[in-house]
């Protein structure tokens, strides 16, 4: 295979999320050809690279240094040096560190090339069996429940199929407030060590799901990508689409009479056609 590596190019490289087997051709050579590697944990990226017998110098590059860390990257990729940028698994900047790299590097004309590769949201929405033609991805809720029910509240409504990262000390929480916020009868996906030993991908209701975690203690050890069926499709044939889609927006924020108030006067649609399908929206079973 011919892989054309430039000079001066920051590579975005998605590494395995599990299985070492996933990592593709062009990354292996991306990562022997880099200059420096950026790397969220510079020990789990080494046994991914010694596993393949590349030597690459490293950078360490996470959340708490890489304010610190992005001046000194521009001035090497600036200076024709090639920066393979990669984080503990999977894609980087999906949930983990190198958005300020990117941008930084975007700003000041450098070239920046995606090297793809496994990404758990989508290999986890790939086995679902729900909904994908339509979907958010919304990394991981907050850890506190008041603010984690409060995100949950607002997602309550989306048509759109729900993905979230969850931890193995809070999946069992997070399974108990979506049961609480998005009902117990809402279809859900848990996905569990994907391409990993002891992968796992369950599917049922959110009531069944807390079951499920509940009866093994395995259930509840891993890392986790949780899916959620979007709401029910709640349409009014009066309402202009557009309309319907700056009242669901204000309705994330807002309470029934203002959203629907608000979106009555930025779209001129009707006030009250507006109020009974936020009421709708609100409460699909009332």
């Amino acid at each position: 295979m011919d892989v054309s590596i430039e000079a001066g190019v920051l590579y975005v490289v998605a590494t395995p999320i599990g299985n070492l087997g996933d990592i593709s051709a062009r990354a292996l050579e991306t990562l022997r050809a880099a200059d420096v590697v950026a790397a969220e944990d510079t020990r789990r990226t080494g046994v991914l690279l010694s596993h393949f017998g590349i030597s690459a110098r490293q950078v360490s590059l996470h959340e708490h240094n890489e304010p610190r860390q992005v001046p000194g990257l521009i001035e090497r990729l600036r200076s024709g040096a090639t920066v393979a940028l990669v984080s503990d698994a999977g894609t980087p900047l999906i949930s983990d560190p190198g958005y300020r790299l990117v941008a930084a590097a975007r700003e000041a004309g450098i070239r920046v090339s995606p090297v793809p590769g496994p990404v758990a949201a989508m290999a986890a929405l790939s086995v679902s069996g729900l909904p994908s033609d339509r979907f958010v991805f919304e990394g991981f809720l907050p850890a506190k429940g008041p603010a984690r029910r409060q995100r949950l509240q607002a997602l309550a409504g989306d048509p759109r199929t729900l993905i979230f990262y969850e931890s193995s000390h809070r999946i069992a929480a997070c399974l108990a407030d979506m049961r609480e916020t998005l009902g117990p009868e809402r279809r859900a996906v848990v996905a569990r060590e994907l391409t990993k030993t002891f992968e796992q991908v369950q599917g049922g209701s959110l009531a069944g799901l807390c079951e499920w975690l509940a009866a093994h203690e395995d259930h509840s050890k891993g890392e986790f990508v949780v899916l959620a069926a979007g709401a029910p499709e709640v349409r009014d044939a009066g309402v202009p689409p557009e309309a319907e889609r700056v009242l669901r927006m204000l309705l994330e924020e807002l309470p029934v009479k203002k959203a629907a108030k608000l979106a009555a006067e930025v779209t001129g649609a009707s006030r009250n056609q507006l109020y009974a399908l936020a009421v709708k929206m609100r409460d699909p079973d009332g």
